[in-house]
């Protein structure tokens, strides 16, 4: 048997069960949970939760399996990051965007695959996506420089993968640079009223050679046909990236709705009113409009829940069987990861409007729910108004204006 072969054979018995990583990511959550008021004051996860989330192999769900990876799918990754999120917003924020990166890195050419997982098997990138890096060609590669903001989790990042333009014969294209650790600074420039504990700072190049091969194009993204499809088969890598990808931003609002819900569940059911005009010493519980509102962010999330697996399910069986994931598809999935968010987020503000007093403390995971995961709507990725706007142009036959 091939040297390959035998350490794939290992990989995969070595491939824990998903019932596992899903108690394993809900451990993580609590403690997340406990340490969410620290977080958020340091404005980063630290690197103990961190190195916790690496032991417990949760970085490694969608990497390839001849890297010591998973490759499980959306499907587990959403429910691993919904169950991290569920305890902080902000820590599940900054595992999403780490397990989500060995997908990407995957898509990249062998070389630059070899490079990062034969030096680090747990390796995590942060991404800035924004293409506003500067880059001129050299032999063999490109001279990038350039600030890329909003990188989350960039504070325990071994390599940054940057948006920027290609220069490329016929003219520059959109695309990824990859570079490691050593070669960019950070700049503490995140101060937010939520998700603050993502750490989501500016990385700064400043004219650093990149290779070719540490490159890929927005456009081979799109349509899911990134050089790394020629070592990695599994039809997971296939996918359009926009398809798919913006599910690490949907996840972690899927655990903050279910985090504040059961935060919610907690409190009424040991709480017994002090305020004469809402009824004193009346049990929480007993209130209709507490009964209706837990009722309604149950059916929010829920709904929210459905459309996410169902397009995750879709996309994958569409790219399995061989077919295209056409532009149809791809605008249904972008509409639902702004729908499915807003859901969500009217979920969490049902709760909070009922929540009282109480759920205005700084220590009260509810507060937090609520700011966490209003930060995550406003993420131009989720924007209800732009994507919704997208996809109208789609359907009347107009140039849709966005990213698809």
């Amino acid at each position: 048997m091939a040297l390959t072969a035998v350490h794939d054979a290992k990989a995969a018995a070595q491939k824990p069960p998903v019932s596992e990583l899903i108690e394993r990511a809900r451990e993580i959550g609590a403690l997340a949970r406990e340490r969410a008021l620290e977080t958020e004051k340091q404005r980063h996860v630290s690197a103990d939760l961190v190195g916790r989330m690496r032991d417990a192999q949760l970085f490694r769900v969608m990497q390839p399996a001849r890297f010591g990876g998973f490759e499980y799918g959306y499907e587990v990754f959403v429910e691993l990051v919904a169950a991290v999120a569920a305890g902080d917003g902000s820590t599940g924020w900054v595992y999403s965007l780490g397990a989500v990166h060995p997908w990407l890195i995957a898509c990249y050419p062998e070389e630059a695959q070899q490079e990062v997982w034969t030096q680090d098997r747990d390796a995590i990138a942060a991404v800035s996506y924004a293409p506003t890096g500067k880059a001129t060609a050299e032999k063999g590669g490109y001279r990038l420089s350039g600030r890329f903001s909003f990188a989350s989790g960039v504070d325990n990042a071994n390599w940054g993968i940057l948006g920027g333009m290609i220069p490329l014969e016929g003219g520059a294209k959109p695309g990824f640079f990859l570079i490691p650790r050593t070669q960019f600074t950070i700049d503490d420039d995140w101060f937010s009223m939520g998700l603050a504990g993502t750490g989501s700072k500016t990385i700064v190049v400043d004219d650093r050679f990149v290779p070719a091969y540490r490159t890929v194009t927005f456009a081979d993204m799109l349509t899911g046909s990134g050089p790394g499809t020629a070592t990695n088969p599994n039809p997971l890598y296939r996918q359009p990236m926009l398809a798919v990808v913006p599910h690490c931003l949907v996840a972690p609002a899927l655990g903050m709705a279910r985090g504040a819900l059961e935060a919610f569940r907690q409190q009424a059911m040991g709480r017994t009113t002090r305020g004469a005009v809402a009824g004193g010493n009346n049990k929480m519980t007993e209130f209709t409009t507490v009964q209706m509102r837990f009722a309604e962010a149950t059916a929010l999330i829920d709904a929210a829940e459905l459309m996410i697996h169902r397009d995750i399910a879709d996309t994958f069986a569409t790219v399995a069987a061989g077919r295209q994931a056409d532009v149809a598809l791809r605008m249904r999935n972008r509409l639902t990861h702004s729908f499915a968010t807003k859901l969500l987020t009217q979920a969490v503000d049902a709760l909070f409007l009922a929540g009282g007093g109480q759920a205005l403390g700084v220590q009260h995971p509810m507060q937090r729910f609520w700011r966490d995961i209003h930060a995550a709507s406003s993420h131009i990725s989720l924007n209800w108004d732009s994507v919704s706007a997208m996809y109208g142009q789609h359907v009347f036959g107009l140039e849709p204006r966005g990213q698809y």
